[in-house]
């Protein structure tokens, strides 16, 4: 086994690192004290982002895309998680896999434009009677002789304000459901209000509504009742990508920001760092880090192989997101007042930290999930060549 990066890889990590520390680190503050950012300065670093290559990096290069591998791709999340979540927005863009089903004029009327970023979307799982249960939803779709009648709602939905159409799972049979790709501004789709977070200041969570909304037959993507599927597709890159790459590369930012200060910090004139149970908290980060990047990287690598990570996956997105969240919660411990002051960005990290146990299946569903596949599969989940 090679687990070494090599010359290209490490080429990419660094073009990605620079980028957000020339780029979006000096947006960070304004965006968090001013809770968005003016659509200018987020237009000038989504094209920048474009002319170095950086946008849409999880699509096929035919497609205007970067073409990356799965490992690839995770190394730049890793790096993406360096920064705050809608400039990683706005700079590389969320273009999701279900697109990639488009077909005929639909490539050209959302898949293309996509890729190229002149338009964007988001995708809408989430009702207030449905989160972790994706099944339960009630938005639905009626078929009549001119398309699609769509009605129901969603909320939590991330970048909504800035998406140009939004990829909806609506139930089009009892237990069918399918997906629509759904432009905004079409009669009987609303906007509704920003339901405000704890953390991750500036990322819109809109609420959406449809008022028999009228659909033509060509906004179905894929087949009618696929769209759980394209669904529950989608949510496992992003688990992995988006929550799992991205939590380690947090709380690797944020574990390298404690070392220092264990390193500068004096009290009874003696470094922190010397200190045995700030010494413990600085290895118990270290080693929990770098066990969740192996996870992450060998979960890549499954699906490079064409192997089905689903488990795997679930593993990743409880190990990550709770290694993020006890690395930050020891950064403010390490830090002490100045950790749970708004004059530094621990507080900020600590926030931003406690949605990662629960969006995109919460900690407990997938732990369900796990437990059930041990019982079933037995040691082959955790064993070697069982």
């Amino acid at each position: 086994m090679d687990f070494s990066l090599n010359d290209e890889q490490k080429m990419m990590i660094d073009t990605v690192r620079r980028f957000i520390a020339e780029e979006l680190k000096p947006l960070e503050d304004g965006l968090e004290n001013d809770g968005g950012l003016a659509h200018d300065k987020a237009l000038a670093i989504h094209n920048k982002a474009k002319e170095l290559g950086l946008y849409a990096l999880n699509m096929p290069a035919e497609l205007g895309g970067g073409g990356l591998s799965n490992l690839d791709r995770i190394l730049c999340e890793e790096q993406f998680g360096h920064t705050s979540d809608y400039l990683i927005r706005r700079a590389f863009g969320n273009v999701y896999e279900p697109l990639l089903h488009c077909k005929g004029e639909q490539v050209e009327r959302w898949l293309k434009p996509a890729v190229a970023g002149t338009r964007t979307c988001a995708i809408t799982i989430t009702e207030s009677g449905a989160g972790s249960d994706a099944a339960g939803i009630k938005t639905h779709a009626k078929k009549t002789e001119t398309g699609w009648v769509l009605n129901g709602s969603k909320h939590f939905i991330s970048d909504g304000e800035w998406s140009d159409f939004f990829l909806v799972s609506a139930k089009t049979g009892e237990k069918e459901i399918s997906m629509f790709m759904v432009d905004k501004g079409l009669p009987g789709f609303t906007v509704g209000k920003d339901q405000k977070m704890m953390g991750i200041r500036g990322t819109p969570h809109l609420e959406l509504f449809f008022d028999n909304v009228p659909l033509e037959p060509v906004a179905l993507l894929g087949a009618e009742g696929q769209g759980f599927k394209l669904a529950m597709g989608a949510l496992n890159v992003v688990r992995l990508a988006q929550v799992g790459a991205r939590a380690v590369g947090k709380a690797t930012h944020v574990c390298e920001l404690m070392l220092e200060y264990a390193n500068d910090r004096k009290q009874f004139n003696t470094r922190i760092g010397d200190f045995q149970m700030v010494q413990q908290m600085l290895a118990d980060s270290v080693i929990e880090i770098n066990a969740a990047r192996w996870m992450v990287y060998h979960a890549a690598w499954m699906l490079d192989q064409g192997l089905d990570a689903r488990e795997q996956i679930a593993m990743v997105k409880v190990h990550a997101a709770e290694t993020l969240g006890r690395v930050v919660d020891r950064a403010v411990q390490v830090f002490g007042g100045m950790g749970f002051c708004k004059e530094l960005p621990i507080e900020r990290y600590y926030r931003d930290a406690r949605i990662y146990r629960i969006f995109d299946g919460t900690s407990e569903i997938h732990r369900t999930v796990i437990a059930k596949s041990a019982l079933k599969k037995g040691a082959q989940l955790f064993d070697v060549n069982r």
